[in-house]
């Protein structure tokens, strides 16, 4: 190990540069709130109720597993590899360079997309709070909904643009007050809903009939419906994203990632769990529309006022879920570009000296999250089609990095023990690895395949895989043309050749 004050950074080359200074509950709280356990509970619940029915629940554990056994792989790679935009780097030193750029280029082009799918969520609660939220028309005209949800998407991306241009430290302080609330509100809700409940279990094996006429049957519907369940529990390597920010990194980040996964797991699961054991009528079509869903629910069952001090907690969440989603976007950015692994490298890697923060790649994330809602904003299905094209987008991403951990492992390429004694599957490695890749796969295949349902109708049924397939055609064309050649540590983020001699000697 490192005896200097890098922690180990001068092991893969870098130097530090970035400020180091996010303790053990920032860190949680960075996945915890990229993973937003409200944020995703509320916004798409709706789209899975309305889908699936009651049982749709099912699919919340169903997601668990298969997510969990990838958090497990990120956590061993986290424990090994501290290194600012953990997809790419990780790939970097599991696979070639081209899988490993292919990695990162996707896993940032999702975090765009996630983030411009993110503050829509404003527009699902706000209106609920009070009618002047609604900024176009009533709500009910064709575009309304669509159009005033842009509005309030750009606003919160503005707002969460300025806080990582300012720095990590206020972005942190944000975050970490914002999880509290948000568990703590979460929890709340938990008990509440519980003592509220007014049928019992066998209410998770109703499917509403929803199946009848649909090829495969129910388990055709549940397929669609998970995507509610699939668009929560992703995004817990943000804790190792920020691992040259974060205090004691190998030993922080693993913790968190897990942490992160399994509490919203646990709070979010017994949510939704509740809240449709304590929903007054399940008959009720507003459930499973938009501008109802389980908003409605909370505001049934706990009375107007209390109801709206939830949903204003909701808000929040909303809110550093955008702030952490942005600032995993900017240090994969960061990470790329300090290789020079993307276009104006020297610009996109530059840290602002009274910041201590990239301030270029805060502003580009930033512009081009807005551009992405002005694109979707007639498109009646804006929520479901960014959200899927997003949760695609980073299951393969994660596929980039678990496929190559898998064939490294087979190939006996993968100490089953880390040296340094830091977190380690040991012998369940394998088979944890395994089940993440067959997981990874065939949710990707289940969330791109062109359903009307998620995507429209004509050709927007395509929508996935033809913006998938062109953000990977155009950035691989780059990249074997032109990046391949230009690929090197810039000079101004190697490390010292004396940190790198006490690390080799350590």
């Amino acid at each position: 190990m490192s005896t200097s004050n890098d922690h180990g950074l001068s092991e893969f080359g870098y130097r530090q540069s970035l400020d180091r200074s996010i303790g053990k509950f920032a860190s949680f709280a960075a996945g915890v709130s990229y993973i937003s356990i409200l944020t995703g509970t509320f916004q798409l619940f709706y789209f899975g109720f309305g889908t699936g029915g009651p049982a749709y629940w099912w699919s919340w554990p169903m997601v668990f597993v298969g997510q969990i056994a990838v958090a497990l792989c990120f956590a061993e790679l986290a424990a090994r590899y501290p290194v600012a935009g953990s997809v790419y780097n990780w790939s970097k030193r599991l696979a070639g360079p081209t899988t490993s750029w292919l990695a990162g280029w996707m896993m940032f082009t999702a975090s765009v997309v996630t983030l411009a799918g993110v503050v829509l969520a404003y527009q699902v609660t706000l209106p609920q709070l009070w009618s002047g939220f609604q900024l176009v028309g009533d709500g009910s005209g064709a575009h309304d909904f669509g159009i005033s949800a842009v509005i309030w998407g750009a606003v919160l991306i503005l707002f969460t643009t300025l806080v990582n241009a300012f720095g990590v430290k206020l972005m942190a302080r944000i975050n970490s007050i914002g999880v509290f609330i948000e568990l703590i509100a979460a929890v709340l809700l938990v008990v509440i809903l519980a003592v509220n409940v007014v049928r019992g279990p066998g209410v998770f094996v109703d499917t509403h009939g929803l199946g009848e006429g649909h090829v495969g049957g129910y388990a055709g519907v549940f397929l669609v419906a998970a995507i509610a369940s699939a668009y929560v529990m992703y995004g817990f390597d943000t804790a190792s994203s920020l691992g040259e920010e974060t205090v004691n990194p190998r030993r922080t980040a693993p913790v968190a990632i897990l942490r992160a996964v399994i509490a919203s797991f646990v709070i979010g699961g017994l949510i939704l769990l509740f809240a449709i054991m304590a929903a007054p009528d399940l008959s009720d079509p507003r459930l499973g529309t938009s501008s109802g869903g389980l908003q409605l629910i909370v505001l049934q069952v706990l009375g107007g006022p209390l109801g709206k001090v939830f949903l204003g907690c909701i808000v929040v969440a909303i809110t550093v879920c955008a702030l952490a989603v942005h600032t995993a976007g900017i240090r994969l950015m960061f990470a790329m570009a300090r290789d020079n692994a993307l276009p104006f490298g020297v610009r996109l890697a530059r840290i602002n000296a009274k910041t201590g923060t990239p301030v270029v790649p805060a502003i580009l994330i930033g512009a081009v999250a807005v551009a992405i809602l002005l694109v979707n904003i007639g498109t009646p299905q804006i929520f479901t089609a960014v959200t899927s094209v997003a949760v695609v987008m980073i299951y393969l991403a994660y596929l980039l990095v678990t496929v190559p951990m898998l064939v490294k492992r087979l190939r006996g390429g993968w100490s089953g023990r880390d040296a340094g004694g830091h977190f380690s599957l040991g012998r369940l490695g394998l088979p944890v690895n395994v089940v993440a890749v067959l997981w990874g796969a065939g949710m990707a295949v289940n969330l791109a395949w062109p359903r009307e349902q998620i995507y429209g109708g004509g050709a927007l049924r395509w929508m996935a895989l033809i913006f998938i397939g062109i953000v990977a055609a155009i950035g691989l064309a780059w990249f074997r043309l032109r990046g391949r050649h230009r690929l090197g540590t810039l000079p101004e983020h190697q490390a010292d050749r004396g940190d790198q001699l006490v690390d080799e000697l350590s």
